[in-house]
């Protein structure tokens, strides 16, 4: 059985790539197998947000798209605040689900102002825990959102 290639051009973290792909290769695949970004999980595969659920998108609709991977906003520093926040508060636990945590609260607080923590929960209701029972993680987005607005709520 001939699998079938589709070529692809996108742009990850900055950088233009294009490469064949399998066209049942997941985002997830790609960006872990092709790109070796291997901060990039496949969860439980029933994601809240299909645009946010690399283990559900195929590489090939992403044709054209801006990918942003925890490599990426982690080597440019952009997350160094929430970083802190999650191993001082404890929410890193086994870290499975860590950079799409810090990946969806990251797109949250760059809306600026302080969340209210339902909002902050809503946000990151896409992305299973199972190791601390998301007081934390929610403690640590809050406590960075309420730094970057200057401590005002």
């Amino acid at each position: 059985m001939s699998e079938t290639r589709c070529d692809i051009t996108l742009t990850v973290n900055g950088e233009t790539v294009a490469e064949a792909v399998d066209a049942r290769k997941t985002l997830v695949d790609f960006l872990r197998d092709n790109l070796v970004l291997t901060g990039s999980h496949v969860g439980c595969d029933h994601a809240v947000d299909p645009h946010r659920a690399g283990c559900l998108m195929l590489a090939a609709q992403c044709d054209g798209a801006n990918v942003e991977t925890i490599e990426g906003v982690s080597d440019a520093g952009e997350i160094a605040d929430l970083q802190k926040a999650f191993e001082q508060r404890n929410a890193l636990q086994c870290g499975f689900c860590t950079p799409g945590m810090l990946l969806t609260a990251q797109e949250l607080l760059r809306g600026g102002g302080v969340p209210s923590r339902e909002k902050i929960r809503e946000q990151i209701s896409g992305n299973y825990c199972r190791c601390t029972g998301y007081h934390a993680i929610v403690d640590a987005i809050e406590s960075v959102a309420a730094a970057r607005a200057g401590g005002k709520r």
